[in-house]
């Protein structure tokens, strides 16, 4: 069941893009599809939601976003390098004005010191401009819940970046 406040930010993003008249592309890991499950369950959103990819694992990243095998082999898939490179080619691959792309560990396994479960990097890109990426740290609260607080914060990072009002 998907969250109200999370389903009123979308909303807001869906206006905003709306508004500015600008195409959005999300490139999900480990969300796994549910920022573009947020974004669409807005009535209209298919007015400025032009596509998502959900590239859970690396052969997705390569396939669909062409992001080299050496990248993510230098950085790890869960890096500030990859999600630039998702959110950029999320971009190349979609026919969208702007990006938004999420990779990081949900858990309850695949953490490990250096990468704990919880690290998640969210990055942004707008076509001919900037490519953002934030790390955030939000600790073994349980999938879900990490899932949840990458979504909310992928939402805001479209907003306070990507389209300033």
């Amino acid at each position: 069941m998907l969250n109200n406040s999370l389903i009123s930010l979308a909303e807001i993003c869906i206006a905003t893009a709306r508004k500015q008249k600008l195409k959005l592309a999300i490139a999900e890991s480990c969300t796994g599809g549910l920022i573009a499950a947020y974004l669409t369950s807005v009535p209209g959103a298919s007015d400025v939601f032009e596509r998502g990819f959900v590239t859970y694992s690396n052969e997705a990243k390569q396939e669909l976003l062409h992001i080299p095998a050496d990248l993510i082999a230098a950085h790890g898939e869960v890096s500030d390098a990859v999600v630039r490179a998702m959110a950029q080619g999320a971009l190349r691959h979609g026919h969208a004005d702007i990006s938004v792309a999420v990779t990081g560990i949900a858990g309850p396994t695949g953490g490990s010191p250096s990468k704990p479960i919880g690290l998640v990097y969210i990055g942004s890109a707008k076509r001919n401009g900037p490519t953002w990426a934030e790390e955030h740290r939000f600790g073994d609260i349980g999938r879900a819940e990490v899932r949840e607080q990458t979504a909310l914060r992928a939402m805001e990072l479209f907003l306070e970046h990507i389209i300033p009002e």
